[in-house]
């Protein structure tokens, strides 16, 4: 039977594919033939890929997106001209902005020859540099053994041990006093290594080289007032001292709870506790916010601007609405520290 097309003329028959011809020999050699005609990379001069053409984990913390608020700040305040703008610290690996401080006392430590993969680093903390930790230690190859009070949130706990890390509670009457003198006690026992976050010059160093220079360089220059809720300083201290340099005019707004207040990471220490790494000349102005208002804010920052926020991020920002409710014509950066998935457990966002 002769095949025809449409207009009645005679098909040609459809040849077969070539390798349903050829023996497997014959394929095997007409494959070598084509590889070895074939342009290669060297030849086209193109260098193939070595593995630093590729982020690691390390490599991918920082450089965080700086976003700005559509609706929160209505329409006065977009009247008088102010900008307010969110640095979006929990877009980093594991979270937080404390992603920066953790890597880098490591890294220094490392450098400086203070400690070498294998070794037990230990450290107070309140959750968000205990699960940074937990990541770097991961990375670099030690042991983690994290203090923290019991009265924290459950996700916070459960994160650190899903990267590994060891963790001990202490009652929550002592507070992180209780958990800082317990690592500085295992230390003296020769248990591990503190890091020691509150008086570590590598915590606010990382944001003197990285965060401060992210915000000048994503605001071209104009960041006017810079915002940070308080709880080891190093974020606020590092910034405050490289914007200075940039601008002495930029205004550091320092985020503290008011009294009988508990926000998670924002801290009001004791004088025997202050954080060593704290240096008050660079904080022009301190705003005390309440627990209520912070946790308010938490919410409409999601409901109204889609920003899942933690709690002291949401202070941060209630600071910087008070602030712009003042000025005219400012840019107003806050840190968005973490995201608000890790205070689900806290009943401050609707089940």
């Amino acid at each position: 039977m002769v095949l025809r097309d449409q207009q009645g003329h005679a098909a040609a028959a459809k040849k077969p594919p070539l390798w349903h011809v050829l023996s497997g020999a014959q394929v095997f050699c007409v494959t070598v033939i084509i590889s070895a005609i074939s342009p290669t990379l060297a030849t086209l001069g193109v260098r193939p890929p070595v593995m630093s053409d590729y982020l690691t984990l390390e490599d991918a913390i920082g450089r965080t997106p700086l976003v700005r608020l559509q609706r929160l700040p209505g329409a006065e305040l977009a009247a008088r001209g102010n900008v307010l703008l969110a640095k979006l610290e929990g877009n980093n690996p594991a979270g937080s902005v404390k992603d920066r401080p953790a890597i880098n006392m490591i890294r220094r430590a490392e450098q400086r020859g203070d400690i070498r993969p294998g070794d037990t680093l230990i450290e107070a903390t309140s959750g968000n540099t205990g699960i940074a930790l937990a990541m770097a230690a991961a990375i670099k190859g030690y042991r983690m053994i994290l203090i923290m009070p019991e009265d924290l949130s459950i996700e916070r706990a459960q994160t650190m041990k899903a990267y590994g890390a060891e963790l001990i509670l202490t009652p929550k009457s002592g507070g992180m006093e209780l958990a800082r003198d317990l690592a500085e006690q295992m230390q003296r026992d020769g248990k591990g290594r503190v890091l020691d976050q509150f008086a570590n010059p590598d915590n606010p160093a990382v944001h003197y080289d990285t965060t401060g220079p992210e915000l000048w360089a994503d605001t071209h220059g104009r960041i006017t007032h810079f915002v940070s809720a308080m709880g080891t300083t190093g974020t606020i201290t590092g910034v405050s001292r490289f914007l200075k340099e940039k601008n002495p005019a930029v205004r550091i707004v320092g985020a503290q709870p008011s009294e009988g207040s508990r926000i998670p990471g924002i801290r009001k220490w004791p004088e025997a506790y202050l954080p060593k790494i704290y240096d008050p000349s660079g904080v022009d102005e301190l705003v005390y916010v309440t627990q209520s208002d912070a946790e308010d804010m938490a919410r409409r920052l999601a409901a109204e601007e889609g920003l899942f926020a933690g709690i002291s991020a949401a202070g941060a920002c209630w600071v910087a609405l008070q602030l712009a409710q003042r000025l005219e014509n400012a840019t107003i950066a806050f840190i968005v520290c973490d995201r608000g998935d890790r205070y689900l457990s806290t009943g401050v966002f609707p089940a």
